[in-house]
């Protein structure tokens, strides 16, 4: 069977993420004292009980959903010997991915998480960036809109491929005000804000990379068991050096999220496994290709469900 695992990113956060699986398995309670021990304060407790304007600030929301990814996948693993062609995230998702290719060490990689939201948190003052989703338009053709609606340091660009005809941007205020009232213009089917403390994947996070670049030079990456595939370009990867070199240039660059999977499913994946909180890249990945199978492990029912369905 050729299956591939894939990770969500910042927005899937919700207060009770992880509690099934806390409740009912060791090994996902100990993945989250691993986090509290490696942050220096209760991640879980903010996902059990919130509140919700806490979970929700990015440097709080990367590592609570990287600790719910690695908590799915390891009593995942722990319950089924599959293992994956390859493996990728959304944004934040790609370091969960990490985490489960064993290139980073999930201690590690939550420290690091939770250092690259403090610093895209305080890249652009809150309230200067925004980031919308586009419904309805063609890449080409909405990156000719954002160029149309830049204007010198107002810049607004593609930020997440997600899937055909959804597509976010993200820039200064004005200027994605600017391309949103174009995108209406050329037909687009609906534009919505995204409620975001900035305009993430833009160049406006430049500032963020090369504070970060540093920490990723300290961090202990390793030669990876499986392909993780980048963000940036959708190519596979599995040395150190690449994965510095991919997660450096992800802050800054748009998610590629439809070509991720277009190169998964080229290496040979047919049935996708989404690991942590909601279902949002299922939905994506059928929207991509309606040929694959998507399945998910959030809690105990869905893990039961999807490890019945890999065994038919």
């Amino acid at each position: 069977m050729t299956v591939g695992f894939v990770f969500p990113g910042q927005g899937a956060q919700t207060v009770g993420m992880g509690k099934s699986l806390i409740e009912n398995y060791p090994l996902a309670r100990q993945t989250f004292i691993e986090a509290d021990e490696a942050l220096g304060f209760s991640l879980t407790k903010l996902c059990l009980e919130g509140p919700e304007e806490e979970l929700r600030l990015t440097y709080h929301a990367q590592p609570a959903l990287l600790t719910a990814g690695v908590a799915a996948w390891r009593v995942f693993q722990s319950q089924s010997p599959i293992r994956p062609v390859a493996v990728a995230g959304h944004s934040l998702g790609e370091y969960t991915a990490l985490v489960a290719a064993n290139m980073l060490p999930f201690a590690d990689a939550v420290k690091l998480v939770y250092h690259r939201g403090q610093l895209m948190n305080e890249a652009v003052p809150a309230g200067q960036g925004a980031m919308s989703a586009v419904m309805g338009l063609e890449e080409e053709e909405l990156a000719a809109i954002c160029a149309e609606a830049s204007n010198g340091s107002d810049v607004v660009e593609l930020a997440n491929l997600n899937c055909p005809g959804q597509i976010v941007i993200s820039g200064t205020q004005k200027a994605v005000s600017n391309a949103s009232e174009l995108a209406k213009q050329h037909k687009a089917r609906r534009v919505i804000p995204l409620v975001v403390s900035g305009p993430f994947h833009s160049s406006l996070m430049r500032p963020a990379a090369a504070a970060f670049d540093s920490l990723l030079q300290e961090a202990p990456f390793r030669d990876g068991d499986v392909p993780v595939i980048a963000n940036v370009d959708a190519e596979p990867y599995q040395t150190p050096d690449a994965a510095r070199k991919a997660l450096s240039r992800q802050l800054y660059s748009p998610v590629r999220f439809v070509d991720d999977i277009h190169t998964m499913v080229n290496l040979g994946v047919q049935t996708f496994v989404e690991f942590g909180v909601g279902s949002v890249l299922s939905g994506l990945i059928k929207k991509i290709d309606k040929n694959v199978r998507t399945l998910r492990v959030e809690d105990e029912p869905s893990l039961h469900e999807t490890l019945q369905a890999l065994t038919e």
